[in-house]
């Protein structure tokens, strides 16, 4: 019998990322969770991804164990297949050469679309101002498929962003190729501390696919401003196996700075 392994809601997404990306695709990486994601992916999973940062780097082996700030670093670029500029990296993305991009937010809506700038509608005076979007747009934009993951919080999943950081689905079905958005592109999945989401096909609204040990279908929607369509079978996702917590704690991340502490 498998003993019990206690694990962070950091630790759960991480894992719940890595098991989802395919082997010989090409990822766009941001810094932190999802660095953590492939480098886990890579190890177990998918080990011919191929990874590519907004700063140039492409197919990199990324230096473990992961240090905060690194995100533009040597350590980020060790054995790379090419290191170039940030408007090569996104003119790929343009052309179609992306197949997922890994996101973090700070509001998502029903659509997918998310908020990476601000809290309060007052765009001069905002409650809390974020960085923004970086190169978001860009990879919401423009890479295949996009992963979005982040912490399962009621002020998270809002019926209305605060305001459009980077697009989803934006207002529903054709709305992105009406807007001159490459067709077939888009958010895929959302993978929060408590749940797995995917978008329905037909309306591209959120859907509910998969939940984390644990919790209900009650506790999803108790921590979300609207309810989500569910799957007609809702899935449970695995825990984080041995092997992964290893990884993650020895080797990966032994500081915790991202996959955090139980």
């Amino acid at each position: 019998m498998n003993k019990k392994i206690a694990y962070t809601p950091e630790e759960m997404m991480i894992c719940t990322a890595a098991r989802l990306i395919p082997d010989k695709t090409t990822c766009f990486i941001g810094y932190g969770i999802p660095q953590i994601v492939i480098i886990l992916a890579q190890k177990l999973y998918a080990p011919n991804a191929c990874q590519v940062y907004e700063f140039g780097a492409i197919g990199p082996e990324i230096v473990i164990p992961f240090r905060r700030g690194m995100f533009s670093d040597s350590r980020n670029n060790y054995r790379a297949v090419a290191w170039t500029y940030m408007n090569t990296m996104f003119a790929h993305a343009c052309l179609g050469y992306i197949d997922y991009g890994f996101l973090g937010a700070a509001q998502v809506d029903p659509y997918g679309n998310i908020n990476s700038t601000q809290i309060g509608f007052d765009h001069s005076r905002p409650k809390i101002r974020f960085p923004g979007s970086g190169g978001a747009n860009d990879v919401a934009s423009y890479c295949w498929k996009t992963f979005l993951i982040m912490k399962h919080e009621k002020e998270r999943f809002v019926k209305k962003l605060d305001f459009l950081t980077s697009p989803g689905y934006l207002d529903g079905p054709d709305a992105r190729e009406k807007a001159g958005l490459p067709r077939g592109g888009g958010p895929y999945r959302v993978i929060t501390s408590m749940a797995l989401f995917g978008f329905d096909e037909k309306t591209k609204y959120m859907e509910l696919l998969a939940l984390a040990p644990g919790y209900s279908k009650e506790d999803i929607f108790k921590n979300m401003e609207f309810e989500p369509l569910v799957a007609k079978r809702i899935e449970e996702l695995k825990p984080p196996t041995e092997e992964e917590i290893r990884l993650l704690r020895e080797e990966i991340d032994p500081d915790r700075g991202i996959i955090g502490r139980i």
